[in-house]
């Protein structure tokens, strides 16, 4: 059985697969609560939109800042708001950091795709 992922306010079929979901306990700095996050989508059922907003907010309970940017995924169709990309997931590259202390916060790391729950329908097919 493979999971359908669509848009909640249109129903578009947002063409996500199963295979690129993380699993629902990996640890992400920025959390993962209420949300389903993706390692690759298809661009082409999304608009991506960058946001820029000075204001402070809170990204982590260790983390902080002013200036807030990122990107907003967005139905191509409806243009509901279904949530953002991150900068927080693995590593892209399998380095054990300088001196073997672990990855830095300066390693690039792949974009995790970060789906609100409430902004998908979710189906099964069989």
């Amino acid at each position: 059985m493979a999971s359908v992922y669509c848009c909640a306010e249109c129903n578009r079929n947002l063409n996500l697969q199963t295979i690129n979901l993380f699993p629902s306990d990996f640890y992400f700095e920025a959390g993962n609560k209420g949300t389903l996050s993706f390692a690759v989508v298809d661009e082409s059922k999304l608009k991506l939109e960058k946001e820029d907003k000075i204001r402070p907010f809170f990204e982590t309970v260790n983390y902080w800042g002013i200036q807030r940017k990122r990107i907003k995924m967005k139905c191509n169709n409806c243009r509901y708001l279904l949530g953002y990309v991150y900068d927080d997931g693995p590593p892209l590259t399998n380095s054990t950091g300088q001196f073997h202390m672990g990855p830095s916060q300066v390693i690039p790391r792949d974009p995790r795709f970060r789906f609100k729950t409430k902004a998908l329908k979710i189906t099964t097919e069989t």
